[in-house]
């Protein structure tokens, strides 16, 4: 038996009969159920300030009423204390039947689950806290007491309930927040109570918090600006600090909890909805919760990613979850995809220990095939090295480590495969419902999503009989006839006959992912088979223009805006839109809304369908040459904007483009070194101001062994600025091995560096060469406002290790004036560091500091500042504080991967 007062009344899904009073009273006893309730209370509550004559009369005539409207075996007791509401004895002896206990009011539940939700948050445990604080949200069906609001009693104890329910509100959506979980429905529940209270600070941070974890952060920006605006208008007040800190949080790209860290990746959202495998998400939720290795094994195109996404969603509440893309690495590149997605600036394995010690996370590592070495040794070091660890990885074959426990993904069940396909079909052709060849299709097709959706995508231009009929031709069968009942050829192969002549004969897919659809001993190898036989007929399908696009596509990494696909494609901007949509209603690209709809829209390609597009790339096609240029623009564009005010906006866009910045190195080491040193050059700052060089170093150092193979000699190309870059982004002051080879480029970097009679190009080379090596006397430094404002923060360092403050504080302070009129956040930050040693009131200057490292992320220096404010507290007597920052410091360097401070 369940009472509710949270929407309308009702008694077990049943509304209460008798009229308003009967259900006023009943309300009334039941929002202090267990207890008695005096007569006096009762007739105040029911009549107010206007009672009836015989008013203890006219409450006996109520309570009579409502104990007749009771279901069987409830009722209200009445004893000198008053009334109460009974329930069926228990068995107690005590007569009178059981009080109502408060687990039975929604209303008492709901006060019980949020109390406890707000210790568990308070406790430092915002994984239990989300859970009981969604449960007690959930008890809401609307307004509370939504039925007796006439009564009384009613606006108090409604307003009462209304803040409680808020308060509840703002608390879980700090701990889904803090928690690591999907800010897409949280923005929908915030934004609704945003609206109806535009003044609460905490709830519109909370807001700004929310859009900026679901990416949404023009929006986030917007809401800050309404808002400071609407305090500003109607109190005259500025934002609190905590809204502020959720502003500063959006500028610096943060979609985490903790200031001055890089936030994990979020899981990736599902375009579509999910159908079938409820089998396999039962099992898969019972291996999570018993195993710390679960991987899910199965051919290209069964659904294993959206598997594992769909798990982690739906049991996500008991630990963050961080989503490890393995699909667009290379060899040796596995740990920088894993310190990128936790946001940790070193791919070192100690780091992201580091950083993984002691959190409850799930890492979920997509597409480990074709890296399954590199991704089986990272995996067993964090599993060794972090006990709250689990991890949940999709691979076409298992990861080999003791104790994996795998989960075999084949064919949807029959059912789930028609209605996958009906629901796709649907999207294709509105109206659609079924047809009675739709099983044999899905049967044909061996139950395989991809190959389902692909095939539903043309329902578009075909019927459901002319789409049966061509693809029983193309799998060499009549529909009726199953994959395995027959003998299958090598990958790729096509039998049959279509109209207008034999279909073309098999083609070669160099790319290694595709070939592993022909491979893979743990699924029927006719179920790879027909994979890649319907992805070479929807190839097929496709006409001259839209193959040559689609080919050309796949050069890009990570996904690419329409301008993008035009210029490396060679199309015009309108007909590359025209294609891409063509390409996306026919289910072989993505189109992925970026930031609410305030960035241009990025296309995708799953990465299976990828590897065959780029099998179909003519040997000397220029589409990989142009896109090695045009990531090459990109990053010079930007590299000036680094220097700017600008300089977040820009750090953003090289984010989303990493993946393809990162493609166009690994290219340009194959097979042009000279341009491979030119993107180095370019993309210097970024990987500094980032904290990337550690992940990029090996990528240099093959730069380099490329660029001595084939010969290039720097001067002669020009290019002897971007060769001491590469060395210094290689690492080269190393010990080990290739030490010898390090020296040896280190002293050749600095005979060109010493030699050069022009002014550098790059404004980050001569500060980068002392921060490694250590300050050369005579550099040829740029003369720009950003290289002289380094040059005397460089000055002003150097005279504060001397000992001269004097000197030090007017190349300093020149040196702020600089940085500032640029808008430049690293620089002035840098600047203010340096003066805060100098000020007999350092904190203000810390603190000024310490914010604009944290709107870039640099958490080695904001751990750095932390420490110094921590000193500075300490010797001020300010003990509290100074534990305050010192906290923050060992936070923000775990998370971050860092060493411990001391």
């Amino acid at each position: 038996m369940m009472f509710r007062l949270l929407g309308p009344l009702t008694v077990s899904g049943s509304p209460v009969t008798g009229g308003p009073r009967v259900r006023a009273l009943l309300a009334l006893l039941l929002l202090d159920a267990g207890r008695a309730v005096s007569a006096v209370r009762l007739v105040d509550g029911l009549y107010g300030d206007t009672p009836p004559a015989g008013a203890a009369g006219a409450l006996q005539s109520q309570v009579s009423r409502l104990r007749r409207a009771l279901p069987d075996g409830y009722g209200v007791d009445h004893s000198p204390a008053g009334y109460r509401l009974t329930g069926p004895d228990t068995g107690t002896g005590t007569g009178g039947g059981a009080g109502i206990g408060p687990d039975t009011v929604d209303v008492l539940r709901f006060e019980r689950l949020a109390g406890y939700g707000a210790r568990a948050a308070a406790a430092g445990d915002p994984v239990r806290a989300e859970e009981l604080l969604r449960e007690a949200l959930g008890l809401w069906r609307g307004p509370a007491l939504a039925d007796v609001r006439d009564a009384p009693y009613a606006p108090a104890r409604t307003a009462r309930l209304d803040g409680l329910r808020l308060d509840a509100l703002e608390e879980w959506a700090a701990a889904l927040l803090a928690s690591g979980g999907d800010p897409a429905p949280l923005v929908r529940e915030v934004e609704a109570a945003a609206a109806a209270h535009p003044l609460r600070e905490r709830l519109r941070a909370l807001q700004i918090r929310a859009l900026a974890g679901a990416g949404r952060q023009a929006r986030a920006l917007a809401v800050y600006e309404e808002v400071r605006g609407a305090l500003a208008d109607e109190l005259g007040a500025d934002p609190s600090p905590e809204l502020a800190a959720a502003h500063l949080a959006v500028l610096r790209g943060e979609r985490g909890a903790e200031g001055g860290v890089p936030a994990a990746r979020p899981l990736p959202a599902p375009l579509t909805e999910f159908v079938g495998r409820a089998p396999e998400r039962e099992w898969l939720r019972a291996l999570l919760a018993s195993a710390r290795l679960v991987t899910l094994v199965g051919p290209g195109g069964a659904g294993k990613t959206r598997l594992a996404l769909e798990g982690v969603r739906e049991g996500r509440a008991r630990r963050e979850a961080v989503f490890v893309d393995l699909g667009a690495v290379g060899a040796g590149e596995a740990a920088g995809a894993f310190a990128r997605a936790l946001g940790v600036r070193d791919a070192a394995p100690d780091a992201l220990v580091r950083a993984l010690a002691d959190r409850p996370v799930l890492l979920v590592v997509d597409n480990c095939e074709h890296v399954v070495a590199e991704a089986a040794v990272l995996v067993r070091a964090l599993l060794t090295g972090c006990p709250a660890l689990r991890v949940l990885a999709t691979s076409r074959e298992a990861l080999g480590l003791t104790g994996e426990s795998l989960l075999p993904l084949g064919a949807l069940a029959p059912k789930a495969a028609v209605e996958l396909f009906v629901r796709r079909g649907a999207a294709a052709r509105p109206g659609f419902a079924g047809h009675a060849r739709v099983a044999e299709v899905c049967a044909a097709l061996d139950g395989l999503p991809l190959a389902l959706e692909l095939a539903a995508a043309r329902l578009r231009t075909l019927g459901v009989d002319e789409l049966a009929d061509r693809l029983g031709e193309r799998m060499g069968r009549p529909l009726g006839e199953r994959s395995g009942e027959r003998p299958g050829g090598p990958l790729g192969e096509r039998s049959g006959e279509r109209p207008g002549g034999p279909l073309d004969a098999p083609r070669a897919h160099p790319d290694d992912r595709f070939r592993l659809l022909s491979r893979g001993d743990r699924t029927a190898p006719a179920r790879h088979r027909t994979l890649a036989a319907v992805v070479e007929w929807s190839w097929d399908l496709l006409d001259a223009v839209e193959q040559r696009l689609a080919a050309r596509f796949s050069v890009f990494r990570g996904g690419a805006t329409a301008g993008a696909v035009a210029r490396v494609c060679g199309a015009d901007r309108a007909d590359a839109e025209e294609l891409l949509a063509s390409l996306t209603e026919k289910s072989l690209v993505e189109a992925v809304v970026v930031d609410g709809g305030a960035e241009p829209v990025r296309y995708r390609m799953l990465e299976t369908v990828r590897a065959y597009a780029a099998g179909r790339l003519p040997a000397g096609d220029p589409a990989p040459a142009a896109h090695t240029a045009h990531c090459l623009a990109l990053a010079r564009t930007a590299d000036p904007a680094l220097r700017g005010p600008d300089q977040l906006d820009r750090l953003a866009r090289l984010d989303a483009e990493e993946p393809n910045l990162r493609a166009a190195l690994r290219r340009a080491i194959a097979h042009a070194p000279d341009d491979g040193l030119r993107l180095v050059a370019a993309l210097t700052p970024y990987w500094w101001l980032r904290g990337l060089r550690g992940q990029v170093a090996g990528l240099a150092r093959d730069l380099l062994d490329a660029a001595d193979r084939a010969g290039l000699d720097p001067v002669a190309a020009g290019l002897g600025e971007e060769y001491v870059l590469g060395v210094l982004a290689a690492n080269a002051p190393a010990t080990g091995p290739d030490s010898g080879a390090c020296a040896e480029r280190l002293a050749r970097a600095r005979t060109l560096l010493t030699t050069r009679a022009e002014p550098l190009r790059q404004p980050f080379t001569a500060f980068l060469w002392a921060t490694a090596v250590g300050p050369e006397v005579r550099l040829p430094v740029p003369d720009d406002p950003w290289s002289r404002a380094l040059g005397q923060a460089g000055q002003g360092h150097l005279a504060l290790e001397r000992g001269d403050r004097e000197a030090a504080r007017a190349a300093l302070t020149a040196a702020l004036a600089g940085f500032r009129a640029l808008g430049e956040r690293w620089g002035t930050a840098t600047a203010l560091e340096g003066l805060a040693a100098l000020s007999p009131d350092p904190l203000p200057l810390l603190g000024e500091a310490l914010a604009l490292f944290e709107s870039l992320g640099v958490a080695e220096d904001i751990v750095d500042l932390l420490v110094r404010r921590a000193a500075v507290h300490e010797a001020a007597g300010e003990v509290e504080e100074a534990a305050a920052d010192r906290a923050r410091a060992a936070r923000v360097a775990r998370r971050a991967g860092l060493p411990a401070p001391v």
